[in-house]
C-alpha cells in the first residue's frame, strides 16, 4: 500500500493523448498514445488485414468512436503502473454515465491487482476520471449478418465452434494476436479460409523496464479488451453476432468472501453491463453473448471429450504459452484443472497423451489441487472452474477406478467427502444471453453426448 500511495501521488496524472486511424501496408491501423506526466510516454497499435473489411457502409466517425473506446481499456496495461489519481482524456468525449461504467470495469477488473499489490481502495475514489475530449456525431445504419466466434486454443472455443458447425456459412473465426495453436484449432475445425486475424503490439518495452525498476504491475481484464477489439472488427466486417466461450463459472470469485475475481471480465455481470452500453452509445445491431454460458465445465468438458480430432491441438496454458511451440507446462493450475475436468471422461492414457504425463501422480501439485477443490482459502488466480465441479469430476472418476489411485485422488478420498450434484451434469444456467436458435442447437449436443456418456 505504501508503494501504491508513494507513486499515485508522485505521478498524479495520466493522460489518454491521441490515437490515429490510418492505412499500411493493406492493413487498417489505429495508433494509441499514452502519456504519464513526469515519467514516459507509452505507445500500442492494432492492426487487421484491411482484405477482411467487408461492411461497406462503414462510418468514419463511428469507426473513430469504436477505435477511441478500445483506447480506454487499453490505457490499464500502463495506468496500473503508477495508479495515477487522475486520468485525463484528451482525445474523446464521455459522459458522467459512460464515465461511471467504465470506472466500475475498471474496479473491478483491477480487483486481482488491488489485492495481489495490497491496494485498499473504494470504487469511488480510487481514481478521477475526466474528458476534454471532443463528442463525435454518429451514423448507426447498420445491418450485420453471420457469428464472429472468437478462438482461443483452448476446449471451451472448439466445443463452441463445433456446437455452431451447421451454421458454417454464417460463422467466421476470430482471433487476437494468433499463434500457431489458434491456426491449428481454426484448421482442424475446416475454417483455414474464414478467420479473421486482428494483431496488436504487445505492451511498450518502456513499460517492461519501468516494471523492473519496481513500478507496480499485475492482471488487468484483458477480456474487457477483447470485448472492444471484438466489436470494432465485427463492424468493419459486417457481424450480427460476436460469440464468446465464457462458461458459468466465471462468475464465482478468486478470493473467497470477496469480488475479486481473476475472470471478471468473463462473468455475466460484464457481458450484460458491455451489452447494456453498446446498445445504448453504439446503437448498431451487434450482440455479444457467450454460447457457453449456459453449461457447467463438466458438461463443456464432455462435449469436449467427445471430439476426439482436436485433442492433440488444443492448449490451455498460460505458462506454456510462453514457449515455441505452445506446451501444456503440467505444473500450473489451468493444467491441472483441464486435466481433472477431463479426466471422467478420458483417463488414463487419452490425458496422458495430451499432457505427456498423469498429473494425479504429481505430489508437487498437492497444494494446487486442494485450492481447486476448494479447500484453501482461495483459487488460484486463473481461469478455472468452480470447487464444486472439480469435486464433482475428481469424485466420478474415484468412483469409476477400480483398485488402488493415483495420489491426488487418493488424498481427496482419505481427506475429503466425495461430492454429488446432478445439477453439474442435468442442469442449465438461465442466466445467460443466448438466441433460441442457438440454445437449442446447444440443448441438441448435450443431450447427445450425455446419453453417449451414460450408456457408457
Amino acid at each position: 500500500m505504501d508503494r501504491y500511495l508513494e507513486l499515485s501521488n508522485k505521478y498524479d496524472t495520466f493522460i489518454y493523448d491521441s490515437y490515429k486511424i490510418y492505412h499500411e501496408d493493406n492493413k487498417l491501423c489505429v495508433d494509441y498514445h499514452y502519456i504519464i506526466e513526469n515519467l514516459e510516454d507509452f505507445n500500442t497499435t492494432l492492426k487487421i488485414d484491411e482484405n477482411e473489411i467487408r461492411n461497406k457502409n462503414i462510418d468514419n466517425n463511428m469507426l473513430e468512436y469504436l477505435a477511441f473506446h478500445i483506447g480506454l481499456v487499453e490505457l490499464l496495461s500502463y495506468w496500473k503502473c503508477v495508479c495515477s489519481k487522475n486520468i485525463i482524456i484528451k482525445c474523446g468525449y464521455l459522459s458522467d454515465e459512460q464515465i461511471n461504467w467504465l470506472k466500475k470495469l475498471y474496479y473491478n477488473g483491477l480487483g486481482e491487482f488491488f489485492y495481489v499489490n495490497n491496494i485498499e481502495v473504494s470504487m469511488d475514489n480510487f481514481v478521477n476520471i475526466k474528458c476534454t475530449g471532443s463528442k463525435l456525431d454518429i451514423n448507426n445504419r447498420y445491418n450485420g449478418v453471420g457469428n464472429l466466434i472468437t478462438i482461443g486454443g483452448g476446449k471451451d472455443s472448439i466445443v463452441a465452434c463445433e456446437l455452431l458447425k451447421s451454421l458454417y456459412e454464417e460463422n467466421t473465426c476470430f482471433s487476437l494476436n494468433p499463434k500457431s495453436v489458434h491456426e491449428e484449432c481454426i484448421n482442424a475445425l475446416g475454417y483455414s479460409d474464414k478467420k479473421i486475424f486482428v494483431r496488436k503490439t504487445y505492451v511498450d518495452k518502456k513499460l517492461i523496464e519501468l516494471n523492473k525498476q519496481g513500478y507496480l504491475n499485475g492482471h488487468t481484464p484483458f477480456s474487457s479488451l477483447l470485448a472492444f477489439i471484438s466489436y470494432f472488427t465485427a463492424y468493419l466486417t459486417g457481424r450480427k453476432y460476436i460469440v464468446l466461450s465464457n462458461e458459468s463459472s466465471a462468475n464465482q470469485s478468486t478470493v473467497l468472501g470477496t469480488n475479486i475475481n481473476h475472470q471478471y471480465s468473463k462473468t455475466y455481470e460484464f457481458e450484460c453491463d458491455f451489452n447494456d452500453y453498446t446498445k445504448k452509445y453504439f446503437n448498431i445491431d451487434i450482440k455479444y453473448f457467450s454460447l457457453l454460458r449456459c453449461l457447467t465445465e463438466f458438461q463443456i468438458a464432455m462435449l469436449m471429450s467427445d471430439y476426439k480430432q482436436y485433442h492433440k491441438v488444443f492448449k490451455s496454458c498460460n505458462v506454456g504459452s510462453k514457449s515455441i511451440p505452445w506446451v501444456w507446462c503440467g505444473k500450473c493450475a489451468k493444467c491441472l484443472f483441464v486435466y481433472i475436468i477431463l479426466s471422467p471422461f478420458l483417463y488414463k492414457d487419452d490425458l496422458v497423451n495430451i499432457f505427456g504425463s498423469d498429473l494425479y501422480e504429481d505430489e508437487e501439485l498437492l497444494n494446487t489441487f486442494i485450492e481447486l477443490v476448494g479447500y484453501s482459502n482461495k483459487k488460484p488466480f486463473e481461469c478455472v472452474g468452480t470447487f464444486e465441479e472439480a469435486r464433482y469430476a475428481v469424485s466420478m472418476l474415484i468412483n469409476k477406478l477400480d483398485g488402488k489411485l493415483p495420489y491426488l485422488l487418493k488424498y481427496y478420498k482419505d481427506n475429503y467427502p466425495l461430492y454429488e450434484d446432478k445439477n453439474i451434469l442435468y442442469g442449465i444456467n438461465d442466466e445467460n444471453n443466448i438466441d433460441d436458435k442457438f440454445m437449442n442447437i446447444v440443448r441438441e449436443e448435450l443431450d447427445r453426448c450425455r446419453k453417449k456418456y451414460l450408456e457408457n
